[in-house]
């Protein structure tokens, strides 16, 4: 999950890039609005993967809390017992 996130971030910044050049260069007001939607659309998509990525780390957190809090619980451990072998 994180390095898809990861991954989209390098993709949007250069996308951003992209969207901000041509808005400086867009010539009439709806090249100008439809280039603040684009950008606005991506902010939207970063935020959204930044999101994840932090409920990712969250959830990997609680896991390896719960993992720890089982390792180091106390159990009944190695337990020896009698046995008996068969004779002929």
């Amino acid at each position: 999950m994180q390095a898809g996130v990861v991954g989209n971030l390098d993709t949007n910044r250069t996308q951003m890039s992209n969207l901000v050049t041509s808005s400086q260069s867009a010539t009439g007001a709806l090249q100008a609005t439809q280039a603040g939607n684009q950008i606005l659309a991506l902010q939207a998509q970063q935020l959204a993967d930044l999101t994840a990525a932090v409920a990712a780390q969250g959830r990997a957190q609680d896991q390896s809390k719960e993992q720890l809090r089982r390792f180091l619980t106390p159990g009944a451990g190695y337990q020896s017992a009698t046995i008996t072998m068969l004779h002929q």
